[in-house]
């Protein structure tokens, strides 16, 4: 049995590619303004029918989002049956669909696909799709249908979800009526894990305040609000802001977890108040960051440098209550991480940290060859990983005394409460409450573990950013020649000075990332370093001005 080229010609002819446009799908899926990207998810579709095929019929997840990007950009990305993101050698397909210049084309190019994965197309492909709140949302979602309509896929709407929710439905999908069942494929049964282990992980315990929390705008705003509903407990009192989703051009503009990260202030629409408890999700709530006022009035911002190490903390200390000694807790971090982070880590948890490349799936993979492994970029997306061995592990231990009990007891709790498929503001957020309400912490206590070393991240435009290559998780330039000794003698010249630049994954630029002992010699570091690059490796447009 072969292709239905007919067909498919026949739906392709709706969906024209956009003339002179080039796709390329990232640790984002495919992402850019979204009245451009009708073929793609309509060849997303398609796609996503082969790589079920390719499973013998297991559930592929496809998300319509662009996540903190701003309303006019929309995406798309595929999930594997676990609810992990795609394999990344399938990610070259997904380029190459995205790009055939004709019908013709892109039936040949699956025909290849079909070949060297060897695929069954007589399997009926099954697909789970979903999206944001963004108005493109409609226009692509109908794409995405004729790309299902075109193999014959048998199809699940999950409407309008978040990011993480898709990623949890197929894997429960994928694992119902089996030992490794991760639960209820629907709206409440997420609801319904997650609050229940949240309610069994805080009973006994006194009653945090109410928690502010900024939704971007964004498909957060009514989801956080059903699991509220779900919780029903002065455990979980919340206050959204930021949850319009109707009005058109509000979202992720001046809130939201990204806003927050990179402009070191609250959303627009939070007034803090000393005391009081606040957070904010991203557009498609994969990403969480909180923060808070002192008795000053000062902003301070807890990022997923902060949310790992707490979270690292908890269970390091319970897998020591447990007694099982050969179950160790380890963390992955990426480049960006602050430095004290990394230090209060090895130096006064004792916990074994790698460093990752930039980007989820790096980390991810990482987190995996650990028996727990907890991963957050800095930007607060992240989460815990349980590996097999580890619950082998928290099966065979036999507690002697209720301590143990307890703790192994709270264990399992812990891995109900988490979203092992993919980071998930909502379920982090349910675990950083249920740590801060189990050790009667305020967001100031959990703040005092380490003070963050200032920090600057900076871009610089250039003429051809592949020029930039990278080793030691980016953190090492080995090209452009001799630019690597340069920022090399530049953080020597400052307490505590670290410094990297790596290539953008979107567009001809490059990130410089630096930090010092204090503000000014971050700021004069990163600018120097910035003036660099610019200077030795084609900076295009103004320079980067030195910090005096």
């Amino acid at each position: 049995m072969s292709l239905d080229a007919e067909k498919i010609t026949k739906y392709a002819d709706k969906h024209p590619k956009p003339a002179a446009t080039t796709f390329a799908y990232g640790t984002a899926g495919f992402r850019t303004v979204g009245e451009t990207l009708g073929s793609t998810v309509f060849r997303c579709g398609l796609l996503a029918a082969l790589r079920s095929q390719s499973k013998g019929g297991q559930v592929i997840g496809v998300m319509i989002t662009a996540s903190h990007n701003h309303e006019q950009d929309n995406g798309v990305k595929l999930v594997d049956p676990m609810g992990e993101m795609l394999q990344q050698s399938w990610e070259a397909y997904c380029t190459d669909v995205a790009n055939a210049e004709s019908a013709d084309e892109l039936v040949q190019t699956l025909a290849r696909i079909v070949q060297d994965e060897r695929i069954d197309v007589a399997v009926t492909p099954r697909v789970a799709y979903a999206r944001d709140t963004r108005p493109s949302g409609p226009m692509l979602q109908a794409a995405l249908e004729d790309g299902l309509a075109a193999l014959g896929v048998d199809a699940s709407n999950y409407g309008i979800v978040t990011t993480p929710q898709l990623h949890y439905f197929v894997r429960c999908l994928n694992t119902q009526g089996t030992a490794a069942a991760y639960g209820e494929p629907t709206e409440a049964g997420y609801y319904a894990k997650y609050g229940q282990a949240f309610l069994r992980l805080v009973a006994g315990r006194d009653a945090p305040s109410t928690l502010h929390i900024d939704a971007a705008n964004g498909v957060g705003a009514p989801q956080v609000q059903k699991l509220a509903q779900a919780i029903a407990s002065p455990y979980f009192s919340i206050d959204v802001r930021n949850g319009d989703t109707q009005t058109l051009g509000k979202l992720n503009i001046g809130c939201g977890a990204d806003h927050v990260k990179s402009n070191q202030r609250p959303p627009a629409g939070v007034s803090l108040a000393p005391g009081s408890r606040y957070c904010s999700f991203d557009g498609d709530a994969d990403r969480l960051v909180y923060y808070y006022a002192d008795e000053h009035g000062a902003f301070h911002l807890l990022d997923g440098d902060k949310i790992s190490t707490l979270v690292a903390t908890y269970l390091r200390d319970l897998v020591a209550t447990a007694g099982i000694d050969d179950l160790h807790v380890g963390v992955v971090q990426t480049a960006y991480a602050n430095g004290n982070s990394t230090s209060y880590i090895k130096d006064t948890l004792k916990l074994p940290t790698v460093f990752a490349k930039t980007g989820v799936k790096h980390l991810h993979h990482e987190a995996e060859k650990m028996n727990i492994g907890v991963y957050f970029e800095a930007n607060g997306h992240g989460t815990v990983l349980f590996n097999p061995s580890a619950v082998a592990k928290l099966r065979a231990v036999q507690p002697e005394t209720p301590a143990q009990a307890d703790a192994i007891d709270r264990l399992w709790a812990l891995r109900d409460l988490i979203n092992e498929t993919v980071g998930d503001a909502m379920s982090d957020m349910l675990l950083v409450e249920t740590i801060l309400i189990c050790k009667g912490w305020t967001l100031s206590q959990w703040d005092q573990a380490y003070t963050d070393l200032p920090s600057r991240l900076l871009k610089v435009v250039v003429n051809d950013r592949n020029i930039f290559k990278t080793t030691n998780a980016e953190q090492t330039l080995t090209s452009p020649h001799g630019l690597q000794s340069v920022v090399d003698s530049l953080v020597a010249k400052f307490p505590r000075g670290r410094s990297f630049v790596r290539p953008s994954g979107t567009e001809d630029a490059v990130r410089v990332y630096a930090e010092a002992a204090t503000r000014r010699d971050c700021d004069q570091l990163a600018y120097a370093v910035a003036g660099a690059v610019f200077d030795k490796a084609g900076g295009r447009g103004e320079r980067p001005a030195e910090f005096l």
